[in-house]
């Protein structure tokens, strides 16, 4: 029983401590902005060229072709490719190029590099396509953790897009930011 009343009380006390609380950060006007959304969902792969050189040193012409034909380019359907070559030699242009033809009609992008590159660019796509008009003359956090890794590129892109159009903007979490941009009125 002075167990329950006990409970009933402290139930009472944070309840009007909750009537009277004031979140600042919802009163604060800022907008957040998770540079998350822009990330593209998929699967990512790198297709390394250094498997397809002979004593890993040069590419030869007829046995490149010869694979290219072969190749079942199918398994690459639906999946973000990044084309490189981790081996220490000289690849013509060529052959970077006959790669890209045979994967287009199956991965959902392709670029040239590693899967930093790879991401980076994917990144920007993905931020080339939204409109920033919605956040003109507002105060803008860009979220600074989360699940997903965002590159370094994403937030310099984002700062770029928004400097000319907001009043200022911040980067971590609206109870604890850093200030980046502040528009002098």
């Amino acid at each position: 029983m002075a167990l329950n009343l006990l409970s009933d009380f402290f139930y009472f006390i944070i309840m009007e401590v909750a009537e009277n609380f004031i979140n600042k950060v919802t009163q604060s006007g800022l907008l957040t902005l998770d540079p998350a959304s822009f990330y593209q969902k998929g699967e990512r792969v790198i297709y390394d060229l250094k498997d397809n050189l002979f004593h890993g040193l040069i590419l030869k012409e007829k046995d490149f072709r010869e694979f290219i034909k072969e190749h079942d380019w199918a398994q690459y359907s639906g999946k973000f490719v990044g084309i490189t070559c981790t081996a220490d030699a000289i690849v013509p242009a060529w052959a970077y190029m006959l790669l890209a033809n045979k994967l287009a009609p199956f991965a959902k992008e392709i670029v040239f590099g590693d899967l930093a590159t790879l991401e980076n660019i994917l990144f920007i796509k993905g931020l080339e396509g939204h409109d920033f008009e919605q956040y003109r003359d507002q105060r803008v956090v860009i979220k600074g953790c989360g699940d997903t890794e965002i590159p370094t590129s994403a937030y310099v892109e984002l700062t770029n897009k928004l400097s000319p159009i907001v009043k200022s903007i911040m980067f971590g979490e609206p109870c604890s930011t850093v200030p980046i941009f502040k528009r002098k009125d």
